[in-house]
């Protein structure tokens, strides 16, 4: 399978190399539906087209400025067509985009009560449910994507999702491989941002070779991608080269300013021995991310590390994590919320917490290292070490620092003896 999709990928970067087009998929989606608006106004199913495009455009660039202008889109579908159904549909799929999972879990439900065959209707009940942690609800309606269209691509991308969270990644590998394969060409930012998941997947357990591959190609069939950028940023990491990293990271954060984003960046800083830029990074994301905290488009994960890991102050720490917590039960809440819990003495419940996060399945490197402190403050050695070492054995971000925790470990048992 790896060799098919190598070969698939140096065929797909040397067609667009030859002929890419200089709008993206989106941009030249946004004109199309422009145009069709200009020819006939008064239809509603152009401005459906201009909503969808725009929303497209936002996850091509991260700017959330094209969800607005959606939005607006959306209105004006629904003044000359109240009610229309893809309309509706429409406003699930920007509800998912500004992260209100709740509303748009319910909306996505309404739906498929009128048109329980739709199949992105039930994609958006996963993308909802998952991201709220009701996994079973979630895997539910991913098979039932897969029942009335066997092999599409918004399920095959879903439950490749799912697979990674469960735990069994060379499944979720290969649901990716199918969904890529299945993604026409011209579509260079959907193929991108499969490899980017693809190599995701590698990096979670230690492929990092593998996953720099990939991500080359992706950031040839879309130059400057913001999440390939990223990853290739976790890539360098990884090699212990951090002034790549931090270089990545800044160009990444040009085009997509968000505050998880500059915590990346200040985490960077601080491993390349920049301590000042660090602090300063810090400081501005503390800042942009208080900004946003008690939306539902926030960073408030990264806020809550932020707290417990770098300025100490687990209080607050434990109030984000809580109000975040509050409202949505997946796995990384989850964490967040047990190591904050952690950090202000709560070793019971934070257990608790990071248990029903691993019972899902998940397979990471930083929330197992989170596990086995947690078991270690409560004086259960042998459960903290198997967790570190399961950590250890992902090669990936966070198994350093588990490795440095065994290592601590060994040296305390032998100066005991």
């Amino acid at each position: 399978m790896r060799k098919t999709l190598a070969m698939l990928l140096l065929l797909t970067t040397s067609v667009i190399a030859q002929s890419a087009p200089p709008q993206s998929p989106a941009e030249i989606a946004i004109a199309n539906a422009q145009k069709a608006i200009d020819k006939k106004p008064t239809q509603f199913s152009g401005y459906n087209q201009l909503a969808i495009a725009l929303a497209r455009r936002a996850r091509e660039t991260s700017d959330a400025n094209f969800y607005t202008q959606a939005e607006e889109a959306l209105k004006k579908s629904q003044q000359l067509w109240p009610g229309n159904y893809e309309g509706e549909k429409l406003h699930v799929w920007l509800l998912l985009g500004r992260h209100e999972f709740a509303a748009a879990l319910e909306a996505a439900k309404e739906l498929n009560q009128k048109m329980p065959d739709d199949v992105l209707v039930y994609g958006f009940m996963v993308d909802a449910n998952v991201e709220l942690g009701n996994y079973d609800a979630a895997e539910k309606s991913g098979q039932w994507m897969l029942n009335l269209r066997p092999g599409n691509m918004p399920a095959l991308t879903r439950t490749a999702y799912l697979r990674e969270l469960f735990g069994d990644i060379d499944g979720s590998y290969e649901l990716m491989q199918m969904a890529f394969q299945g993604t026409p060409p011209t579509e260079n930012e959907d193929r991108a941002w499969i490899m980017n998941q693809m190599a995701h997947l590698d990096l979670a357990v230690g492929r990092t070779a593998e996953a720099e591959n990939i991500l080359q190609q992706a950031l040839k069939i879309f130059p400057g991608y913001h999440y390939a950028l990223g990853n290739l940023a976790r890539v360098r990491i990884q090699q212990k080269r951090y002034t790549a990293a931090v270089d990545l990271l800044q160009q990444r954060y040009k085009t997509a300013s968000h505050a998880e984003n500059l915590y990346d960046l200040a985490v960077a800083l601080k491993l390349a021995g920049r301590a000042e830029e660090a602090k300063t990074a810090f400081a501005e994301f503390e800042k942009k991310s208080l900004a946003e905290t008690m939306r539902r488009d926030n960073s408030n994960h990264e806020l809550a590390f932020y707290y417990a890991d770098e300025a100490n102050q687990p209080a607050k720490a434990i109030e984000v994590a809580q109000r975040e917590y509050n409202y949505r039960h997946d796995v990384f809440t989850l964490d967040a919320y047990a190591w904050a819990l952690h950090k202000n003495n709560h070793d019971a419940e934070a257990r608790k917490q990071i248990e029903v996060a691993l019972a899902v399945g998940i397979r990471d490197a930083k929330l197992f290292r989170h596990a086995g402190e947690i078991a270690l403050s409560q004086g259960d050695r042998k459960s903290a070490v198997d967790y570190l070492q399961t950590s250890a054995t992902f090669n990936s971000l966070g198994s350093d620092e588990a490795r440095a925790r065994l290592a601590s470990l060994q040296t305390t048992q032998v100066s005991a003896k």
